[in-house]
């Protein structure tokens, strides 16, 4: 799990230019220039991303090369975690916007929460999180939630 981070991502920088009939949103939180949204979902969090004080920047994870191995019915698969977002503070939150709930997207949320538990364990690439939205009207409570800064421990 923690191999994914230490290889590194692959740079946006030296994408080819993709053409698409989906969707395109302005950025400017994102150092890519517009967000291509699979849902209106997604446009709705880019939205809120964008209007935040406590998001810092943030990508749609297409293309990026992050992405965390599961389980299911017996082969190994590719969970791709639909944002990253770095909130004030340094946290980074791996957010999925998902409709609808299954016994495999409980299975993708169980090995990104074992991905996010070792990759703070072994320290050095800052200190993640994870969350799913449900509904389009969680995810300013999921930010919220997540950029609070944790009481220290007595």
């Amino acid at each position: 799990m923690v191999d994914t981070i230490s290889r590194g991502f692959r740079s946006s920088e030296r994408r080819q230019r993709t053409d698409t009939t989906k969707p395109c949103f302005p950025s400017t939180k994102s150092h890519i220039s517009h967000l291509v949204g699979d849902s209106s979902w997604e446009g709705h969090a880019a939205n809120v991303f964008e209007t935040r004080d406590d998001v810092e920047a943030y990508a749609k994870n297409d293309h990026l090369g992050f992405q965390v191995y599961y389980m299911w019915a017996g082969s190994r698969r590719r969970y791709v975690p639909d944002f990253l977002v770095r909130l004030s503070g340094g946290k980074l939150l791996a957010l999925e916007i998902k409709g609808t709930d299954s016994p495999q997207n409980k299975a993708k949320r169980d090995a990104l929460n074992e991905w996010v538990k070792a990759i703070n364990a072994a320290g050095g690439f800052g200190r993640w999180e994870w969350d799913v939205a449900f509904k389009p009207g969680e995810v300013q409570d999921i930010i919220t939630r997540h950029a609070a800064v944790a009481e220290p421990a007595e």
